[in-house]
């Protein structure tokens, strides 16, 4: 049984960083490809950024330049840096696994993101 926990949200001021982590048990994490999602109230979730396990990584347009995702096989845990957030960022940030080849897919319970303006 896949297990995803998030960590690293908080209060951050407008222009501030933070670092979220998704700590992974019960999958055979380097396999999957790993992907962070947020969801605000009152909108739709998007996908933030992923990593696949080859390394290659996909930003969406909003964050681009600004959020880092990676992966440490080892630690079985993916990362997401965010700097010079934004108040509209403020949501649940979500991570997901997913192996494409069967479409086994884990998802986390969320942690709370909120930017201040």
């Amino acid at each position: 049984q896949g297990r995803l926990v998030e960590s690293g949200g908080g209060l951050v001021q407008s222009g501030g960083s933070l670092r979220l982590s998704c700590a992974t048990s019960g999958i055979l994490f380097s396999v999957y490809t790993m992907s962070w999602y947020r969801q605000a109230p009152g909108k739709q979730g998007e996908l933030v950024a992923s990593i696949n396990s080859g390394m290659n990584t996909n930003y969406a347009d909003s964050v681009e330049g600004r959020f880092t995702i990676c992966r440490d096989n080892d630690k079985n845990t993916m990362y997401l840096q965010m700097i010079s957030l934004k108040p509209e960022e403020t949501a649940v940030y979500y991570c997901r696994a997913y192996r494409t080849w069967d479409r086994n897919e884990w998802w986390g319970q969320g942690t709370q993101v909120t930017v201040s303006s």
